[in-house]
């Protein structure tokens, strides 16, 4: 069982009085201590209702964002997490713009040893769009490599 000071910080997760932000948010973003950081292990999120604006028209664009990483020290809570991507919706950018916005954002949180984002967008006139952005450090280049290639060859 994880002890007071292990979740010190966390203060989205059971908090029932949370805002729902309106606008782009990386502070939402909290972390928590990997109790088992001498394994390396792949932690999954997938947001299946993902949404966000056009830049030009304004709008709504609807995907999945799927967060795969290997942790380092740190881990993203799920709540800080939800509420981030929530912080979106209100956003304009392009869906390439938003799945490497949303990497950087978790490469400066946790610096894990790998981590890949990818979104699976509905089609907006009639072309769907499935952007996939990875990072690793120097020991999981060859992943980083692999990931990507897999990435071109992938029908969704």
């Amino acid at each position: 069982m994880r002890t007071i000071e292990q979740t010190e910080g966390l203060s989205l997760l059971g908090n029932k009085k949370v805002e729902y932000p309106t606008t782009y948010d990386p502070s939402l973003l909290e972390t928590f201590v990997n109790k088992h950081p001498e394994r390396e292990y792949v932690v999954t999120f997938m947001c299946p209702e993902f949404t966000t604006l056009c830049p030009i028209t304004g709008q709504p664009d609807f995907g999945k964002i799927i967060i795969n990483y290997i942790p380092r020290e740190r881990m993203v809570e799920s709540k800080s997490l939800k509420l981030y991507l929530f912080s979106f919706r209100n956003n304009g950018d392009f869906h390439e713009d938003c799945v490497n916005i949303i990497l950087n954002d978790l490469i400066k949180l946790m610096d894990p040893r790998y981590i890949e984002v990818t979104g699976l967008f509905m089609p907006r006139g009639g072309i769907s769009i499935y952007p996939f952005a990875n990072h690793g450090d120097a020991d999981h280049q060859e992943m980083v490599a692999q990931r990507r290639l897999a990435a071109f060859r992938t029908n969704f």
